[in-house]
């Protein structure tokens, strides 16, 4: 919100205040001060001239040599360029010696053999922003509507000498979106009162309700009012006026539209004025839109509505987006001579959405979006009715068409005194909050200690006994708070279960020698469900920054490839890293995003290399396998971990397993990327796992029991058993274990053949099997005839026969 300081003292007495000092004071207040522009207080030696003659360059066409009067015993000679310049014109004229903003200095100088002493300016050479210039200045010079004496400070005659403050507004200050709810909380801060402007006006012998009528046709009711001005007539609006709107950030247009928008400055209540005779009836009615409706606004752009969003019409066709902007057709244009006035209450929802649909982030649609004060609806369009009899000569019909109803009712909230210096940490009285509520314009009633405050309508965002504290630290002061340690206990907390496992897991993959990453969970759409375990839905961003980080991902090891690339470019060959994060999956019902934490890791060249002993490993499938079995050990997963082969899109098909638990829920994967995918990305054989941690996490884990060092020996057993091909050795490992009961403590495999001596579509698996007892020494009879179950038992289930 910008808030012209020069306005803001029509309503408080800021004697003996400066733009500084005032700024600071509304910092300290909680409301932050994120600029003070005094841009106009500075510009000296320029005045009002009057162009007594206006001829061209003798030597350049598009220069004009002006003869002006300064208000000095001789007119000045200036070259001018600008195209709407002309004799008879008065125009702001910066003196030699004059310093414009930027520090471009005035100085006496020569055109094409013309002497020019001064320069005739444009508003943007005052310091204007060119967007808030009027529109017929914006390419030339401005021009002075006629009655200004010749040689006046013009800077002070367009009202520029001014300061505008900026206020970095919170969501909850919305009361400070207009400039009588911030001479309200500037009263409040400086503790002097505020006065606001009466509104007074003659009407005419015509009646509102026999020009117009309006009908609600929605469900959402809002409250509508409309006024009738005749014979208004369009031109400039006041000196005065345009500089406090271009303080506020508003280009000034004529007179019926500055009033509006004068008004929706100082109120925060939106108006709109429509052309009476260019609606096309005699009758308003709101209404929700039909889908694929049209309607030109104001911007010259076309808009296609939809039935969520409401529109002022005729009875017929749309003449405004309610609340957000209004349409071409029916607009004020110069030929203008009856107005029709619009201030409403719309909800609040139904204009943000509208708004955001259609990317328009008008001044009516952010205080519509953010609540108005439902008591200024109608004082707002009396006050600009009496601005349009006073400055656009407008006769107002009597009365106003009204329909709808709002809860005009003021909030109570109680508050005791205990509360008020417990949560401050101070020990007020009751004189003192009694003064700052006093201060703030608050009614309250004080009874044994507990304050009763009925909280204004501006204020509706005051929902609870701590909000109206924080208003009495504020004007109280922050700085005056003392200074004291906190009442509290101390807190003796740990980490919890699921933290305590998500640091083993980190602490025990960093152990394992990889390094842990971070990567955007924004990824491209076509990254999104890559090596994803679900089959779901993607998430996108309504309005993705790039189309690189457009949607959500679903899995981790898509981001991780693409730093092995990243490394792989930069001749980093070998590498092992891993990243936890999460991986978000589309709720089919709400089509909201569920977050699922994972940890995946991705491996690609040398595993370890010894080049003084002659060893080197590259990375493999079993490789990967060994770390995650680790994992799973350390974890006391081992036993309801199941390993089965399985083809993934992206994964080579023969070295890929899934990871189930033993109720064959998936958990994760592990493999090797597919070669066409790897030659992609320019990697060599690259492996990758992904776990869901949510999934392990919530595995009950059995408690680890320990037990004493086996005093007696144990005997081993090997076998080799030929199989199918298909057959996997998880399977014939299973099928063994069960088979051996408790005697069978461990079982290896350390050899699997395929080829010579072999039939085709077969292939042999060695297993070394460990059998042990406790409590005793096992002898061969008592080990053969256990050993000898297990051979049957697999012969039985698994096809199996032994390699002779």
């Amino acid at each position: 919100m910008f808030v012209s300081y020069n306005w803001l003292k029509e309503f408080v007495d800021l004697t003996g205040e400066t733009p500084e000092s005032l700024s600071e004071k509304i910092t300290k207040g909680g409301i932050e001060v994120e600029s003070v522009n005094t841009t106009g207080l500075s510009i000296k030696k320029v005045v009002v001239g009057h162009v007594l003659s206006c001829e061209k360059h003798p030597d350049a066409d598009k220069l004009r040599v002006c003869q002006v009067d300064v208000g000095e015993a001789a007119p000045v000679q200036i070259v001018c360029g600008a195209a709407n310049v002309a004799a008879g014109q008065l125009v702001p004229v910066a003196l030699v010696g004059a310093v414009l903003p930027g520090g471009f200095k005035i100085k006496q100088g020569n055109l094409r053999g013309q002497e020019s002493s001064g320069m005739i300016c444009s508003l943007a050479e005052l310091g204007v922003d060119a967007k808030l210039t009027p529109k017929e200045f914006a390419t030339g010079i401005y021009v002075f509507p006629t009655g200004i004496p010749v040689g006046t400070d013009a800077v002070a005659a367009l009202g520029l000498h001014d300061a505008v403050i900026e206020l970095g507004l919170t969501p909850n200050r919305n009361d400070c979106l207009n400039m009588m709810g911030v001479a309200f909380e500037v009263g409040a801060i400086l503790s002097k009162p505020t006065t606001f402007p009466a509104v007074t006006y003659p009407c005419s012998n015509e009646k509102a309700s026999e020009l117009i009528s309006v009908q609600v046709q929605t469900s959402e009711n809002p409250l509508y009012i409309a006024k009738v001005i005749r014979n208004v007539k369009i031109g400039p609006s006041p000196l005065w006026m345009q500089a406090y709107l271009i303080g506020c950030g508003v280009r000034p247009h004529n007179n019926v539209v500055d009033i509006t928008n004068f008004v929706l400055m100082e109120y925060g209540q939106p108006l709109h004025a429509f052309d009476y005779d260019r609606i096309g009836s005699k009758e308003i009615v709101i209404r929700n839109a039909v889908d694929n409706e049209k309607i030109v606004t104001l911007d010259e752009v076309e808009r296609t509505l939809s039935s969520s969003q409401m529109v002022i019409t005729n009875g017929r066709a749309p003449l405004a987006i309610a609340g957000v902007m209004g349409g071409a057709d029916s607009a004020v244009t110069s030929a203008t001579t009856t107005v029709v006035l619009e201030s409403a209450y719309f909800d609040a929802e139904s204009i943000r959405q509208a708004s955001k649909q259609h990317g328009i982030r008008s001044d009516s649609s952010i205080r519509f979006e953010k609540g108005v004060d439902p008591n200024q609806v109608v004082a707002a369009a009396e006050r600009a009715a009496a601005l349009l009899h006073e400055y656009a000569g407008g006769e107002v019909a009597e009365g106003s068409v009204l329909v709808g109803h709002l809860d005009t009712n003021e909030r109570e909230i109680a508050v005791t005194m205990t509360k008020i210096n417990a949560i401050l940490g101070m020990n007020l009285s009751e004189e003192a909050v009694s003064d700052i509520l006093t201060r703030l314009q608050y009614e309250y009633q004080l009874d044994a200690g507990e304050f009763t405050i009925q909280v204004p309508t501006r204020r509706r965002s005051l929902q609870i006994a701590e909000d109206i504290i924080e208003d009495i630290a504020s004007i109280y002061g922050y700085d005056n708070l003392p200074k004291t340690l906190p009442q509290s206990q101390p807190a003796y907390t740990g980490l919890t279960a699921v933290q305590t496992r998500r640091r083993a897991v980190r602490k025990f993959f960093n152990s394992a020698g990889l390094n842990q990453t971070m990567t955007y969970s924004l990824v491209s759409d076509r990254q999104a469900d890559q090596f994803s375990l679900y089959e779901l839905g993607k998430v996108s961003l309504a309005m993705p920054m790039s189309e690189q980080h457009s949607t959500l991902r679903q899995s981790i090891a898509p981001s991780l490839l693409e730093v092995l690339r990243f490394n792989k470019a930069r001749q980093i060959d070998h590498l092992a890293i891993f990243e936890m994060g999460s991986v978000y999956l589309k709720d089919d019902e709400t089509g909201l995003p569920e977050e699922v934490e994972h940890i995946a890791g991705a491996f690609t060249g040398m595993w370890h290399s010894h080049l003084w002993q002659g060893e080197k490993k590259s990375v493999d499938f079993f490789v990967v396998k060994g770390i995650l079995e680790s994992l799973f050990s350390v974890f006391g997963l081992s036993k309801v971990i199941v390993w089965k082969p399985v083809e993934l899109e992206g994964m080579h098909p023969g070295r890929t397993a899934e990871i189930l638990l033993q109720n064959g829920k998936r958990i994760g994967y592990c493999g090797q990327v597919h070669p066409r995918v790897a030659k992609r990305l320019d990697l060599k054989d690259t492996y990758v796992f992904e776990l869901s941690l949510q999934e392990m996490f919530d595995v009950k884990i059995r408690p680890i029991k320990f037990s004493e060092i086996p005093r007696f020996p144990s005997i081993s057993r090997d076998i080799a058993l030929v199989v199918d091909a298909t057959m996997t050795a998880g399977q014939i490992k299973k099928t063994i274990e069960k088979a051996g009961g408790r005697m069978l403590k461990e079982v290896l495999i350390f050899d699997i053949y395929e080829g010579a001596n072999i039939d085709d579509g077969k292939k042999s698996i060695a297993f070394s099997l460990r059998y042990f007892d406790p409590s005793k020494t096992l002898t061969d009879e008592e080990v053969n005839s256990v050993h000898q179950e297990v051979i049957e038992h697999v012969q039985a289930k698994c096809g199996a026969s032994l390699r002779a």
